[in-house]
């Protein structure tokens, strides 16, 4: 009999939550459908090229909002059981209070650890499909920057020259063993541009140990200059910015190819926030179901359901600007970054400790 129930909690929450994620789904297509809509207004494109990007993209943004999707179908399925008696009948064949909820959430626990391992992957490379094809169609597409086995490559399409830049690796603010390109409207070479080291902090960048190779009357002339400077569209934070969405990386390759993406060039605080910022998941998710039960166990009594909703909707902002003001605390160096991410987690264990013993003598 007690497996019989076991199962029955099992399903019927697992059956809530994928509703939940299935709405929300549908919701994301809807709404990101118009921005695709009208991203490719001006291009000539089917109708199944916005859709198809909406539905490989929407997926990471569900992810995203996964702690609050939980919560609600949490919250969802303890009422649903306690308004139609449920509750009371596991009571009678020794289901206590706090036994439903480790089930419940050490079930969350385990769907955030499948999720990282098995849908974040798939996801993440949704996302860099989805960020490649829109690249295709951007109108600044003039303008690159790639890291690839060769280091860091930039075009520039300037108001009088093309400018492609090649460094063999980035060390801080710098760019190391630098070559710059010049040509002309007519691509045509005119000046090359060696560099041991680059100073890319600001837009005027400062380059060391420079040599030029410059085009004088059909001949390249050399020139040796201890420092020089150019001004470029990039700076150090553009770059990187480029490169700093979390969503193209999963959690499988932050953990493997972690060494592997610094030596690209990769921000190491970056890395650091999108690793940790991934490994919270699961234990976000445990305490957002813990929450919904604390809110939902204190009594058997059949209640309003807009109650509920109403809350359910104040504390998913209240977490959620926590959480948000945490990071940007980290961020903007005032508690150390990892400190910051973990640090929403730590507050929401103490108070759902002080929940769960409330709930355990109901």
């Amino acid at each position: 009999m007690k497996n019989l129930l076991f199962n029955y909690i099992l399903k019927n929450f697992l059956k809530t939550f994928f509703l939940c994620v299935l709405i929300t789904y549908s919701f994301g297509m809807i709404l990101n459908l118009f921005e695709e809509i009208e991203f490719f207004k001006n291009n000539n494109v089917s109708f199944l090229t916005p859709l198809m990007l909406t539905s490989i993209f929407v997926p990471s943004m569900v992810l995203k909002l996964l702690p609050f999707i939980v919560f609600i179908s949490s919250m969802w399925f303890m009422i649903k059981i306690r308004n139609n008696k449920d509750l009371l009948t596991l009571k009678v064949y020794g289901y206590s209070n706090i036994k439903i909820f480790f089930i419940l959430a050490f079930t969350s626990f385990i769907l955030g650890w499948f999720i990282l391992i098995v849908a974040n992957p798939i996801t993440s490379s949704m996302v860099k499909y989805y960020e490649k094809t829109k690249s295709q169609y951007a109108r600044d597409i003039d303008h690159l920057v790639t890291f690839n086995n060769n280091g860091l490559w930039i075009k520039e399409n300037l108001t009088k020259i093309d400018r492609v830049i090649t460094a063999r690796k980035t060390e801080g603010f710098k760019l190391v063993d630098v070559t710059i390109f010049h040509f002309d409207n007519k691509y045509n070479l005119y000046e090359k541009i060696f560099a041991k080291d680059v100073d890319i902090s600001t837009n005027d960048w400062e380059l060391k140990n420079v040599i030029i190779f410059k085009l004088v009357n059909g001949v390249f002339e050399k020139t040796k200059k201890n420092t020089y400077n150019i001004e470029s569209i990039y700076n150090y934070d553009k770059i990187t910015s480029l490169f700093n969405n979390s969503d193209t990386m999963s959690f499988l390759e932050l953990i493997i190819d972690y060494n592997k993406l610094l030596n690209n060039g990769y921000n190491e605080r970056f890395l650091n926030q999108s690793l940790h910022t991934m490994l919270v998941l699961p234990f976000f998710l445990f305490l957002m179901t813990a929450i919904a039960s604390i809110l939902t166990m204190n009594t058997l009594k059949k209640s309003d359901n807009l109650k509920f909703i109403i809350l359910g909707l104040v504390i998913s902002v209240l977490v959620y600007y926590f959480k948000d003001l945490s990071i940007a605390l980290g961020q903007t160096d005032r508690i150390p970054l990892t400190v910051s991410i973990w640090a929403p987690i730590i507050a929401l264990s103490l108070f759902t400790f002080v929940g769960v013993l409330q709930i355990n003598e109901k």
